[in-house]
C-alpha cells in the first residue's frame, strides 16, 4: 500500500474528524505550585503551536519531571519515560552505557538511533544522519519536562521514524536573584550521586547552571563508572520582544565494561563478568547560542546555532570468538592478548531558523510556521589498533590503525506547516519538508589482511509531505489523525568497506516510509487523563547484507543492499484515573491508577525473512502504576511488563551468533516515594523489587559481545534542599 493510497484512505475514514486534545501545561504548572499536590498525575499534551512550532494533529506527550516519583539519580528511564505507551528501553546502565536507548513502535532502541534526540530544542546526538547515537543525556534532576512527538515530527524536526524526544532543562527561577538546589543520593552497588544547581535573575539578565557528579561500583564485577555532567545558561532580555543567550553542556565519563554473556552463563549467574580490561570514554561538549524575537503580536522569529565537539574512545578485548571466548592469560607469553583500540572524533555545526505567523481568515485564526535547517558534520573513525596487554585505560597502539576513515555530512532542509482552522473546533495541518543530503567517506580499512580503500560521495534530495487533522468535540477532548513521510539516511558504518570479496550496491538507497496515527485523547476535570490511539508505520528499503552468486564464476560474495520492508502496526493507549478526585474534586489527597499499554505487530513483508518479527520488537508493553499523594507525601508503585523479542531478523531461538537468539519477556516492579517539608525533601525507593534476572539486548560488539544483563534489585535514598 503506497503513501498516496493510505493518505486518501485516512482522509476518507476521518471525514470531518480530526485531532487534538491537550492538557494545558501552564495550568498544570500553576496547579502544582498553588495547590502543592498532584491531580491528574501523568502525561500532558503539547498545544497546537508553541515557540513557533506546530503540534496540531500530532500525537504528542509531555512529562513534568518534578511530578514523578522516580530514581532520577541514575536516569531510570523505565520510571521517568515509562508512561509513554510502547516505549522499548535498552537497559545497559551496568554494562557500558550511561544513556539508555529508547524507541517506540518496534523500532531499534539501541542508543536511540531511530529518534531525533534534543535538549532545549537542539540535537545532542553525534550526527542525526551519519551517526545518530546519543551518548549524552542531561541528568534528570536538571530537567523540567520531556516533550515527545511521534513520527509526524519528521516534518518539523527531521526524518527519523521514531519521532522527537526533547529534554527541556530547568530555567532561572522567577523574581529571585539567587537560588541554590542540592540533591545528594546514595544507593546499592556503590551509587553516589551529587547534583547541585544555581540560578537567578538580575535586571535584564538571567542564569542557570548545574554540576552533577556520580560514581557507581556496578551490579556486575568490572562495571565501575564515574561521570560528571555540567550545564550553564546565560540569557539577556533587552525587552519583552527580544531575548538571546548561550548554553554549554558537557559530559566527562570513564566506564568499565564487564562483557557479554552466553545464554548458559546468563542462566547460571547474570552477574558473571567475562571481561576485566574493557574501557570506554565518551566526553561530550555542546555549545548553543539562540535568539528569540517577537516582531509583532502574532509573529515569532527564532534562531538557534549549535556546535557539538565530542569523541568516543574504546579499549577492549574485542569480539573475536564471541561471548564464549575468555580473556585469559596466555600460558606461553604469561600475558593477556593485546587489546583493540578505537577512537571516534565527532563534530557538527547546525543552525535552525524558525518563523511563525498567526493570521485570520474569516473569523478563524490560522498559523503558518516554517524555517530552514543547515548542518555540516565531520567525523573521524580510527580503530583496529593493537593495544597493550594491560588492564588500565590505555589508548596507545603498536603499528598502524586497522582502519582510518573520514566522513562528512552536509544537510539543508527548508520546511513549512500551516494550521488551517476550518471551524472553531476543527483544524487541518498540511506540511512539507525538503531535504538535501551530501555524504562523503574517505580512507582505508584492513579487511582479512588486505587494504580496502574508499572514496565515495553521495548526493541526494528528498521531499517529505504530511497532513494532520484535529477535531475537538469537547473543550478538553480531541480526535487526532496524521500521516507523514519519513526516511533514515545511509549512516557512516554502511559506507565502510567490509570484506575483500564483498561489495556495496552502487544503487544503495536510504530507507524510507511513513508514520500514521488515529486517536482520541483528553481530560475530564481533574480525575481522568486518556489517550487512545492506533498507528501504522511502513519502513521500506531496510539495509542489510546478503549472499549473492557471481553469474560468471559461480562464486558467492557478500552484498550490502536494500533487502527488506517492514510494517509496524498496533495500539497505543494511556489512561490515568484519580479515584479520590473523582469522588471529591476538592480533596487534598490523590489516589491515581495509570495504565500505559501498547500492542505492536512489527514484521518483515518481503525478502529472506518475510513474515518474521522485526528484531527487538516486543509485541506487548504494559506498565501499570498506583500513586498516592498528599501535599507533602507522594509514592508510586509501578508494574512493568515487556513481551518477548528476538535479537535478529532470523528469529532463531539459539545461535552461536552473539546477536541472534531469543529475548524472553520480563516483569519488573519499581517503588519510589518522596516526602517534602517546605524547601526540603527526602526521596527513596527500590528498583526491580523482586530481583528479576532479565536482559533487553544482545550485541555483537561492545559492551558485549553477547547478552547484556539488566540490573537486579537496587535501593536508593536521597535528600534535596532548596535555598
Amino acid at each position: 500500500m503506497n503513501f498516496n493510497k493510505i493518505l486518501i484512505t485516512l482522509l476518507a475514514i476521518i471525514g470531518v474528524q480530526s485531532i487534538n486534545a491537550q492538557v494545558n501545561l501552564q495550568n498544570s504548572l500553576k496547579e502544582v505550585i498553588v495547590k502543592g499536590f498532584k491531580t491528574v498525575n501523568g502525561i500532558g499534551h503539547l498545544p497546537e503551536s508553541k515557540d513557533g512550532i506546530i503540534y496540531a494533529g500530532k500525537k504528542s506527550e509531555i512529562i513534568l519531571i518534578d511530578s514523578l516519583d522516580a530514581n532520577k539519580a541514575v536516569n531510570n528511564t523505565r520510571q521517568i519515560l515509562g508512561r509513554i505507551p510502547g516505549l522499548n528501553i535498552v537497559e545497559t546502565e551496568s554494562s557500558g552505557f550511561t544513556a539508555n536507548g529508547i524507541a517506540t513502535r518496534g523500532l531499534n532502541p539501541s542508543q536511540s538511533v531511530e529518534m531525533n534526540t534534543r535538549q532545549n530544542g537542539y540535537n545532542i546526538s553525534g550526527d542525526i544522519y551519519g551517526y545518530n547515537e546519543a551518548y549524552y543525556l542531561p541528568p534528570m534532576e536538571s530537567v523540567s519536562r520531556i516533550e515527545f512527538v511521534r513520527g509526524a515530527a519528521s516534518l518539523q524536526f527531521g526524518s527519523q521514524f521514531g519521532g522527537l524526544v526533547n529534554y527541556v532543562t530547568k530555567d532561572a527561577p522567577k523574581n529571585k536573584p539567587f537560588e541554590f538546589i542540592t540533591a545528594q543520593t546514595i544507593g546499592s552497588y556503590g551509587l553516589f550521586n551529587s547534583f547541585n544547581s544555581v540560578g537567578g535573575n538580575h535586571k535584564k539578565w538571567s542564569y542557570y547552571s548545574f554540576l552533577q557528579y556520580r560514581t557507581l561500583a556496578g551490579y556486575r564485577p568490572n562495571s565501575e563508572q564515574t561521570q560528571a555532567s555540567g550545564f550553564g545558561k546565560l540569557q539577556y532580555n533587552p525587552s519583552e520582544k527580544l531575548n538571546f543567550g548561550i548554553e554549554y553542556s558537557l559530559l566527562r565519563n570513564k566506564i568499565k565494561m564487564p562483557g557479554g554473556l552466553t545464554d548458559s552463563l546468563f542462566s547460571a549467574n547474570p552477574k558473571t563478568s567475562t571481561r576485566a580490561r574493557n574501557w570506554l570514554k565518551s566526553p561530550w561538549n555542546i555549545i548553543s547560542t539562540y535568539a528569540n524575537y517577537k516582531p509583532a503580536e502574532n509573529s515569532t522569529l527564532s534562531v538557534k546555532s549549535t556546535y557539538l565537539f565530542s569523541s568516543r574512545s574504546l579499549v577492549w578485548r574485542n569480539e573475536d570468538g564471541g561471548a564464549v571466548a575468555t580473556d585469559d592469560i596466555d600460558p606461553i607469553t604469561d600475558e593477556y592478548v593485546p587489546r583493540e583500540v578505537g577512537t571516534e572524533k565527532i563534530n557538527n555545526i547546525t543552525t535552525e531558523i524558525r518563523y511563525s505567523q498567526n493570521y485570520t481568515v474569516g473569523n478563524q485564526k490560522s498559523t503558518l510556521a516554517g524555517g530552514i535547517r543547515h548542518s555540516y558534520a565531520w567525523f573521524k573513525r580510527q580503530g583496529g589498533g593493537e593495544g597493550t596487554t594491560n588492564n588500565d585505560f590505555d589508548l596507545s597502539i603498536s603499528g598502524d590503525w586497522g582502519y582510518n576513515l573520514d566522513f562528512s555530512t552536509t544537510n539543508l532542509a527548508p520546511f513549512v506547516e500551516n494550521i488551517f482552522k476550518i471551524s472553531r473546533n476543527f483544524t487541518v495541518t498540511p506540511g512539507f519538508r525538503f531535504e538535501y543530503l551530501r555524504s562523503t567517506a574517505k580512507g582505508h580499512k584492513e579487511v582479512e589482511g588486505d587494504i580496502q580503500l574508499t572514496d565515495e560521495i553521495r548526493n541526494r534530495t528528498f521531499a517529505l509531505g504530511g497532513i494532520g487533522l484535529e477535531l475537538k468535540p469537547g473543550k478538553n477532548t480531541s480526535v487526532y489523525a496524521n500521516i507523514s513521510q519519513a526516511y533514515r539516511p545511509i549512516d557512516y558504518s554502511q559506507l565502510e568497506p567490509f570484506g575483500t570479496s564483498s561489495k556495496t550496491d552502487p544503487n544503495l538507497r536510504d530507507s524510507e516510509g511513513f508514520n500514521s496515527d488515529l486517536g482520541y485523547r483528553g481530560t475530564i476535570k481533574n480525575y481522568l487523563n486518556f489517550d487512545l490511539g492506533l498507528f501504522y508505520l511502513g519502513y521500506n528499503n531496510r539495509i542489510g547484507i546478503t549472499l549473492v552468486t557471481n553469474p560468471i564464476t559461480g562464486d558467492y560474495y557478500s552484498l550490502r543492499k536494500n533487502i527488506a520492508n517492514s510494517v509496524h502496526q498496533g495500539i497505543e493507549s494511556y489512561i490515568e484515573f484519580n479515584i479520590l478526585k473523582y469522588y471529591n474534586w476538592k480533596s487534598n489527597y490523590g489516589l491515581s491508577l495509570f495504565n500505559s499499554f501498547a500492542y505492536i505487530d512489527a514484521r518483515y513483508t518481503n525478502g529472506e525473512f518475510k513474515g518474521n518479527r522485526v528484531e527487538a520488537a516486543a509485541k506487548t508493553i504494559n506498565r501499570i502504576g498506583l500513586i498516592f499523594s498528599t501535599s507533602k507525601l507522594s509514592t508510586t508503585l509501578q508494574y512493568n511488563y515487556v513481551g518477548d523479542a528476538f535479537g535478529d531478523a532470523s528469529n532463531v531461538i539459539t545461535s552461536e551468533d552473539p546477536v541472534a537468539g531469543y529475548i524472553p519477556s520480563y516483569t519488573v516492579l519499581d517503588w519510589s516515594a518522596s516526602y517534602k517539608v517546605n524547601n526540603y525533601a527526602i526521596k527513596l525507593g527500590v528498583n526491580n523489587l523482586t530481583d528479576k534476572s532479565y536482559f533487553t539486548r544482545r550485541t555483537d560488539e561492545y559492551p558485549g559481545p553477547g547478552i547484556i544483563p539488566a540490573v537486579g534489585r537496587s535501593f536508593y535514598l536521597g535528600f534535596t534542599a532548596k535555598f
